[in-house]
């Protein structure tokens, strides 16, 4: 008997460590709510109610298959050395994390357990292809992302579906409750965080909007993206999954130009998250170090007079506000809006990227560190994304681009619910001044506030690359 234990890979359905466990015998499932997952469903509310209905989920879909879900409450290596002992496994799996931390409470995983006799073995599930797959070295993994959409679209993308071969053990050990939204601070567990759910807005996703992705993407009004960050997430839904299905869509010969340059730009989103993956795998660091090493010192705030004004959406920039007042009603953000919400604060305020991603993860419903960080170290300018200066996003010129009639501002913004545009783009930069007594004006001006940043930044850059070359650009 082997112990599968899910963590962030909550689903049956083409399962890397699942299927790794069934090649050795049958198979225990387990679940440990250890302190680190504890404490990251307390900070938000709506991530704990996706994770109490995904593991219900799979609890319903093991007991379909005679099985049942083993949970435990603890600190992981303890946790399951007992269930290891109980039950009589000989081994346990499970998927590897790639932040720093997780990655190194994997390898304290893996000491406790051979040192008391139990076999491990930690697998990669999360990313679509693993990082020693793809790595150009044995010790190093690639920091541009062209390169490496490159080679990793030329490599084929595994499948792990074998229910022939899956045989779950019937389990006599003792579980715990299963954990419960409430447990967590939320009211009760969310209905569509089920695998059939995932795939259904997956397949959705490329029978419709995936065909104008190349347009859409970056229209916060239309419903143009996937949507399937929280699913990814907490593994619902397989990224190989999600990789194969959109090139079987690719293979339709009947595909319009534009449809299938949608395809391709929407493989490489889901690409991206691979990356970001193998970053941190590659370099734990940059849990909270710049990856690029000649920003580790450059100096971020870490307060600012407006800061709360960014948390709370009333920066007097729509666009930002929007952003900002969708994640806290809902767990998620258009992506492009937060790009320049991200942008906003690191530049604008000139606040660290690590209060930005601390704040939004008590809101969220995803959660996956490693790609929060690469993320935010790349809209800071001190990540993967190697151009010689910063991209810092104007929100009135990107509010008037990707929303020119408001329709996103206004729904998330009620003050500006009846703001008269009359569908006129050169009337959007004055939304801010059409009810100043219940919004608030830009509480910074933002030419100022981005020249500023990056004078200080191309001084401090300039000596450790040798001189600058080329000027800064603060359009967008």
């Amino acid at each position: 008997m082997i112990v599968c234990r899910f963590t962030r890979d909550l689903r049956l359905e083409d399962h890397a460590a699942l299927a790794t466990a069934a090649d050795r015998g049958p198979v225990l499932p387990a679940l440990v709510v250890d302190g680190e997952l504890n404490a990251s469903l307390r900070r938000s509310p709506r991530r704990a109610a996706f994770f109490a209905g995904a593991v219900r989920a799979l609890d319903e879909a093991l007991r379909e298959r005679g099985s049942r879900l083993v949970v435990r409450r603890g600190e992981a290596p303890e946790a399951l050395v007992r269930l290891a002992r109980e039950s009589g496994a000989s081994g346990i799996v499970w998927s590897a994390r790639y932040d720093g931390a997780g990655a190194r409470a994997d390898l304290s995983l893996r000491a406790s357990l051979e040192e008391a006799g139990v076999h491990a073995q930690c697998v990669h599930d999360a990313p679509a292809i693993g990082p020693e797959e793809i790595a150009r070295s044995p010790d190093g993994g690639y920091r541009a992302f062209q390169p490496y959409f490159e080679r990793w679209r030329s490599l084929p993308i595994a499948s792990y579906d074998r229910p022939i071969l899956l045989h779950f053990a019937q389990p006599e050990s003792e579980s715990e409750a299963l954990p419960a939204a409430r447990e967590f601070g939320a009211t009760s567990a969310a209905e569509d965080a089920a695998p059939a759910h995932a795939l259904e807005r997956l397949q959705a996703f490329l029978d419709g909007a995936a065909r104008g992705y190349a347009a859409d993407r970056y229209l916060p009004a239309v419903d143009g993206t996937s949507r399937l960050c929280a699913h990814l997430s907490f593994g619902t839904l397989a990224l190989r999954t999600a990789v194969r299905a959109t090139q079987r869509c690719l293979e339709n010969p009947f595909l319009l130009n534009e449809e299938r340059r949608s395809l391709r730009l929407f493989l490489r989103s889901l690409a991206l998250r691979d990356f970001f993956l193998q970053l941190a795998w590659f370099h734990p660091e940059t849990d909270d170090a710049a990856l690029q090493v000649r920003m580790r010192e450059f100096a971020f705030a870490r307060q600012h007079p407006h800061l709360d004004a960014w948390r709370e959406g009333r920066t007097g920039y729509p666009l930002v506000d929007a952003g900002i007042r969708q994640l806290r009603k809902t767990g998620w953000m258009h992506p492009h809006v937060r790009s320049v919400a991200a942008s906003f604060l690191c530049f604008d305020l000139g606040v660290d990227w690590r209060v930005g991603r601390e704040t939004w993860d008590r809101f969220e419903v995803e959660d996956d560190a490693a790609i929060a960080s690469g993320n935010w170290q790349w809209i800071a300018g001190i990540g993967a994304d190697l151009v010689q200066y910063p991209r810092i996003y104007n929100p009135r010129r990107q509010q008037l681009r990707f929303d020119p009639l408001g329709e996103y501002v206004r729904r998330w913004i009620p003050e500006l619910a009846h703001a008269p545009l009359h569908g006129a783009r050169e009337r959007v930069p004055m939304l801010p001044l059409y009810d100043a007594a219940s919004y608030p004006s830009p509480v910074v001006d933002h030419a100022r506030e981005a020249r500023a940043f990056l004078e200080r930044y191309r001084s401090y850059a300039a000596p450790r690359r040798g001189g600058a070359q080329g000027s800064p650009a603060t359009g967008g």
